[in-house]
């Protein structure tokens, strides 16, 4: 007992670090609420600060703001919690893998608990067929090569006017206007994609998100991979049973696959100790399923933290700016 109880145990902690951070997003989705409202009222409330996580919700205009950095060593400051975001997020792939979509995503944890719905439902996981699911998984990347085409080839001049452009000041509120104003279209196209995450585990995350295409990629370079010990494995196929990725983890010594997201569900159903483990590929020396934990929530904490003390977390618009900007919010195109 004291054995299942402690590969148990690491699910459970993951399940609270998923759900601290969807409360943390809840609560950044009610301050933002609260801002927003002080513009709809024309300012006849209280005004309510901006809150800057919300700038981890625009990751186009974070991956613009990284590649401006690149090439000017400049943190632009119209969303800077959103570039410090993102390059937490990215070291956390480069360290642990897709680590951040099993850990702290909240469409990860809401598509993964759909998942689990439909398993309940149907008692399988219900796979698509091999074909149908090798092309859908070209989708995402598909989308991620447009939209690293269309910026890494911008100049800096090219990037900055955009960041400075009032189409990208307004991007938060435009996307709150997205959900607060959803349109019958939008909502159904939700729901297509909620009820397709019942039936295929994952299916936004397996075949459309490019972000989870990026870190995918990124993930290929971490030197901290799930191997397997060939030797004591007893070829019962549970770890490749539970994983969310549908990944044949009982078939090969080390697990590469960009899907892999160090959810270590196939680590934790494992019945013979040090059987599956975590190593760098250089060393034999295996990591503690706890210290990936601790480091995925330090990497993403250390981060933040050094945008919140450069003093370059909140953004540099003025409640004034915003409220010419709101006023005028449907007139603002991209150009």
């Amino acid at each position: 007992m004291k054995i299942k109880s402690e590969r148990y145990s690491l699910q459970k902690l993951r399940f609270g670090v998923q759900l601290a951070f969807a409360l943390l997003c809840i609560w950044i989705g009610v301050e933002f609420y609260y801002f927003v409202r002080y513009f709809e009222t024309g300012g006849q409330i209280a005004f309510h600060s901006r809150p800057a996580g919300v700038d981890g919700f625009l990751p186009i205009s974070s991956l613009m703001s990284l590649v401006y950095f690149l090439k000017t060593g400049i943190i632009h400051l119209v969303h800077p919690a959103g570039f410090y975001i993102l390059i937490s997020i990215l070291l956390m792939s480069l360290v642990f893998k897709k680590s951040f979509c099993s850990w702290l995503c909240i469409v990860g944890t809401l598509s993964e608990k759909l998942g689990d719905l439909g398993e309940f439902i149907f008692r399988k996981k219900i796979r698509m067929p091999k074909v149908a699911d090798s092309v859908l998984r070209g989708i995402k990347y598909l989308l991620l090569a447009f939209f690293v085409f269309i910026i890494f080839r911008m100049t800096a001049f090219e990037l900055k006017s955009f960041l400075d452009g009032d189409f990208n000041i307004v991007a938060d509120v435009k996307m709150y206007d997205f959900f607060a104003q959803i349109s019958n279209v939008s909502l159904i196209v939700i729901s297509v994609l909620v009820i397709l995450s019942v039936f295929f585990r994952g299916f936004w995350c397996r075949y459309l998100c490019p972000y989870g295409a990026l870190l995918g990629l990124v993930g290929l370079l971490s030197p901290n991979k799930i191997r397997r010990n060939e030797e004591s494995c007893i070829s019962c196929g549970k770890c490749s049973k539970v994983c969310p990725s549908f990944i044949k983890v009982d078939q090969i010594r080390t697990v590469h696959s960009d899907e892999c997201s160090s959810c270590m569900r196939c680590i934790d159903s494992c019945p013979v100790k040090n059987t599956l483990v975590i190593k760098p590929i250089l060393t034999n020396k295996p990591i503690s399923k706890n210290w990936v934990a601790a480091a995925v929530i330090i990497i993403f904490l250390g981060v933040t933290a050094i945008g919140m003390l450069s003093g370059k977390w909140q953004n540099s618009i003025s409640k004034e700016k915003y409220m010419e900007l709101y006023q005028h919010r449907n007139e603002i195109k991209h150009r």
